[in-house]
């Protein structure tokens, strides 16, 4: 429970990738695998997850290919992580020991707090990094 795997790091970037293209079209795995600079065997299995999940829709034929189901602002950091992360904020201490059990469960409710911020944050780093200030 330490870390985050470079599959929630790509899921978040192929997430902000679709929001910034046309909502109304689907975009192929290779353009956002491209766009996001995501190996597209990986990005493959990313997106069948978040489509699973209902975050993603597909779409079949010669124009398929992926779109948000939802908003960004409908989607937080804690959701992907609960989709892409195998057990990511399930109990990390197997023992019988209640201290432990307790400071453990503790831990996890905190944590779990610190991942529940919206995508739509991202836009906000988006202007932030367009406008840097510069200070000398």
């Amino acid at each position: 429970m330490i870390g985050l795997s470079a599959k929630t790091f790509y899921a978040v970037a192929a997430l902000y990738d679709l929001d910034s293209r046309d909502g109304d079209k689907a975009t192929k795995i290779k353009d956002i695998a491209t766009s996001a600079n995501i190996p597209q065997n990986f990005l493959e299995q990313i997106l069948l997850e978040l489509k699973k999940s209902g975050i993603l829709i597909s779409i079949k034929g010669a124009y398929g290919g992926y779109k948000l189901n939802r908003q960004l602002s409908e989607i937080t950091l804690a959701d992907v992580v609960e989709i892409v992360e195998d057990s990511y904020f399930e109990t990390v201490c197997k023992t019988q020991n209640h201290a432990l059990k307790q400071f453990w469960n503790n831990f996890k409710e905190k944590s779990y707090k610190n991942f529940d911020i919206s995508l739509s944050e991202l836009k906000k780093y988006e202007d932030i990094s367009n406008n840097p200030e510069y200070v000398i």
